[in-house]
């Protein structure tokens, strides 16, 4: 355990990028949802939501990128085992979004308090939990925070091992993949049918179960490429 520690420690040189930047962008939001208020002419008057969050989440996910693609070679020259460092980083990406949820309950929680920061603005309160339950909301938080880390671990691998060009047709293939799945749900008519299928699961299940799967998912992929990654 002291062992996997220290190579946590060593991916923790990004601590910026892992920790500050998404810290700073949390306490930044409410200024950033005002200055779109602004723009918009938004008064205030009536409750409005302001969809800022996936900001946080791609700041998250380009630190956890650059992990693999910079500070993965640096662990290798130190004598780091691909196991051990890729034991770390699952490590390294729960800590930190338990952290990060905890952070967003805490900005949700003043957000009530102050009225949506005066203005009846939602910015943290996700209105799809239906419940303002703290410890269901850090899970939910913490859950959406994984499963969007877990997918840069995936794709600093594949840079890794195939570089631009293993990216380069990774994009295409998904976008290609997920249009079809797209035209199909449309000339098919799902569309109604998968929206009810997650509004009869519990908010818990939704935001924390399912990205938490799809993390295992995608990080059993992650490791499959990373054992015959070369720096």
């Amino acid at each position: 355990m002291t062992r996997l520690l220290d190579i946590a420690r060593i991916q923790l040189v990004n601590w910026p990028a892992l920790v500050a930047y998404p810290l700073g962008l949390l306490v930044a939001m409410p200024l950033l949802g005002w200055g779109i208020d602004v723009s918009n002419g938004e008064t205030g008057g009536s409750p409005h939501a302001i969809f800022l969050l996936p900001m946080v989440w791609g700041v998250v996910a380009s630190g956890h990128l650059q992990s693999m693609t910079q500070v993965f070679p640096f662990a290798l020259g130190l004598g780091v085992t691909r196991r051990r460092f890729a034991a770390a980083t699952a490590l390294v990406v729960t800590a930190q979004a338990l952290l990060l949820g905890l952070g967003l309950v805490v900005c949700a929680a003043i957000e009530r308090a102050t009225g949506g920061w005066g203005r009846e603005a939602r910015i943290f309160g996700l209105g799809a939990l239906r419940t303002d339950d703290p410890f269901t909301q850090w899970l939910s938080y913490s859950g959406l925070i994984i499963g969007a880390s877990a997918l840069c671990v995936l794709v600093g691998t594949v840079f890794q091992r195939w570089r631009q060009t293993g990216i380069y047709l990774s994009v295409f293939g998904t976008t290609a993949l997920l249009a079809g799945i797209g035209s199909l749900a449309s000339s098919q008519n799902w569309w109604p049918a998968i929206g009810r299928f997650f509004d009869d699961w519990p908010s818990l299940t939704v935001f924390t179960a399912f990205p938490l799967a799809l993390a295992l998912a995608l990080g059993g992929a992650a490791w499959l490429v990373l054992r015959r990654a070369t720096p």
